[in-house]
């Protein structure tokens, strides 16, 4: 078993809260915010220090310790910004949120304009690509691909062998356009 393999077998199981539920938290963050990122990763000793010994304004609840399982998810407004939320993959706190450092006009842009175009939920998204491929969904992303369709790739972990495929949902009618599985 390789090494992606390996890190996907230990962070997986882990992980109490599933994606639904942890988009769900990080939306509630963000008033009127659509999820336009969620990804399931470990956390890292950054995100546990606190640069001054005391949580941060924008630190509800403790950090999940470095190697534990966590939702980085991003969430838009209306006008585009970006705001992160990571949230404890076990307990299903967030434990931070804040804007997105360094966006201009047209990234928020780009990504206003990804959101209205997309018709089809995360949700209907993940319907559609775990009718393709089986296992535990890990990440789901709104992005454009190589033809400028704008489409959700939803990440789907299986846990008999742990390899990942990369679902291509339509963000507009809800197709599969294309399946991409990392076995190695």
């Amino acid at each position: 078993m390789n090494e992606d393999k390996a890190e996907r077998k230990a962070l997986v199981p882990m992980a109490k809260v599933t994606w639904d539920k942890a988009a769900d938290t990080a939306v509630k963050e963000v008033s009127g915010g659509k999820l336009v990122d969620l990804e399931l990763k470990k956390t890292t000793a950054e995100a546990t220090a606190s640069p001054t010994g005391s949580p941060m304004p924008s630190t509800p609840n403790p950090a999940p310790s470095a190697g534990s399982p966590e939702w980085e998810a991003k969430v838009a407004a209306s006008d585009g910004t970006v705001t992160r939320v990571d949230i404890d993959a076990v307990s299903g706190k967030v434990f931070r949120t804040q804007v997105e450092p360094g966006q201009d006009a047209d990234d928020k842009k780009e990504i206003a304009d990804r959101l209205g175009k997309a018709t089809q939920t995360p949700q209907q998204a993940v319907k559609a690509a775990t009718g393709e491929a089986k296992g535990t969904v890990t990440g789901v992303e709104l992005d454009e691909n190589d033809q400028q369709q704008v489409v959700w790739a939803v990440d789907v972990v299986n846990t008999d062998n742990w390899n990942k495929t990369t679902v291509g949902v339509d963000a507009t009618n809800g197709k599969v356009l294309s399946q991409d599985v990392d076995s190695d």
